[in-house]
């Protein structure tokens, strides 16, 4: 029987023959994605025994090749996002891969030479697209206290200079032990095509870093991950790549957690908008699946629940009516809250959407709130149509 299991550290392939269980192949990466959802095959069997997996580290994903005798050999493919949804047949594996200028893709790659073979099964319309017409990520590290590192992806404005200056919204993922991704970002496409520049930052928590990194969050939430959207954040000022007093922290599901707690004190950020965002981790607990109370439990006894009265700078709440994971009554209640405290938030209430708003059939109008938010609060680029507003 294989499985994967984390007791090196990492999530790497083991197997047990009824009685003793021994490492496929030990990666210094993870084989298996963060559990958030369930029916992922991150790795599959060829037909000559050979096992292929996707493996995390960081930011990136790529494809291996365990033989039998646990030899690791990478696989050179176009692209650097893998989702875990591999199938494979005879010596050939189907995958949907993506870049940072190309997007997701199906295809076919066969493994049966030493160089393998590719052949796209379906792309979306303009799939690939020139690197002038899309900001491609920059890699980016910071030194935090303790001399630990945080990685950071910087989508740079559409066509700017080397030297470029802009505002910049620095973007905490969801999950909160999900990633960064590097691939292409339509909605970071969508504001640096805008003159504002992208961060989104691998706070501690993330996947990708190993066990210990993961874990370290538990009981830390709202606490680590907002210092270390704040340290980069401090780190493009200082650098002189973002504009004083338009910095700004987004984030959906647990990272609008992470972005209303990053302006519930005083630092960089001069607006946040949090999408489907959770209030209160307590809460939270008994409403996710089933499946993932045990970590959500694990996570609280950071921050606590958002107080509006902590809130200090002005906040977008973006959530959908039918939202089963967070739902939207604690956002109104908070928006609530925050309306007497005189600090009333934009707010865009999606009637009939879920938890997920970036795939909804409203995800044009979150964006264009959230753009105009961002300038009602700075004075950020204008460019095409001036005329958008937040929609209530």
């Amino acid at each position: 029987m294989y499985f994967v299991s984390d007791r090196s550290g990492w999530w790497n392939l083991y197997r047990w023959d009824g009685l003793t269980v021994e490492a496929v192949a030990p990666i210094a990466g993870e084989c298996a994605a963060e559990p958030w959802e369930l029916g992922y095959a991150s790795y599959g069997f060829l037909d000559d025994g050979r096992i292929v997996a996707v493996v995390q580290e960081g930011p990136r994903h790529r494809l291996v090749v365990i033989k039998p005798d646990g030899t690791v050999r990478p696989v050179d493919l176009p692209y650097t996002s893998i989702k875990p949804y591999l199938a494979l047949r005879g010596t050939t594996v189907a995958l949907i891969g993506s870049s940072p200028t190309a997007a997701p893709q199906v295809a076919l790659v066969d493994l049966a030479d030493i160089d393998p073979q590719v052949e796209v099964l379906a792309r979306p319309e303009h799939a690939a697209l020139d690197g002038a017409r899309v900001s491609t990520p920059t890699e980016l590290r910071v030194r935090v206290a303790g001399g630990r590192e945080v990685i950071a992806l910087v989508y740079a404005p559409t066509n700017s200079s080397a030297d470029w200056l802009a505002p910049v919204i620095v973007r905490a993922h969801p999950g909160p032990t999900a990633s960064c991704l590097l691939r292409l970002d339509w909605q970071a496409q969508f504001f640096t095509s805008r003159g504002f520049a992208v961060v989104d930052v691998d706070y501690l928590g993330s996947t990708g870093y190993g066990r210990a990194f993961r874990e370290s969050l538990y009981g830390r939430w709202g606490l680590d991950d907002v210092d270390d959207c704040a340290a980069v954040a401090v780190h493009l000022l200082s650098t002189g790549r973002a504009l004083p007093g338009q910095v700004f922290i987004r984030g959906a599901s647990a990272g609008g957690y992470t972005a209303l707690h990053a302006v519930a004190q005083d630092g960089p950020f001069a607006a946040a908008t949090a999408v489907s965002a959770i209030v209160d981790p307590d809460r939270w607990a008994q409403t996710v699946p089933r499946f993932q109370r045990a970590h959500a439990m694990r996570l609280r006894g950071g921050a606590g629940a958002v107080r509006a009265a902590e809130i200090r700078r002005p906040v977008l709440l973006i959530h959908g009516t039918a939202d089963e994971v967070a739902e939207v009554d604690d956002v109104q209640e908070l928006a609530e809250e925050l309306t007497s405290l005189g600090m009333a938030p934009e707010e865009l209430i999606l009637r009939d959407v879920g938890h997920y708003v970036a795939s909804s059939r409203r995800a044009g109008a979150a964006l264009e709130a959230e753009l105009a938010h961002y300038r009602s609060v700075g004075t950020g680029p204008r460019r095409g149509d001036t005329s958008a507003r937040p929609h209530r």
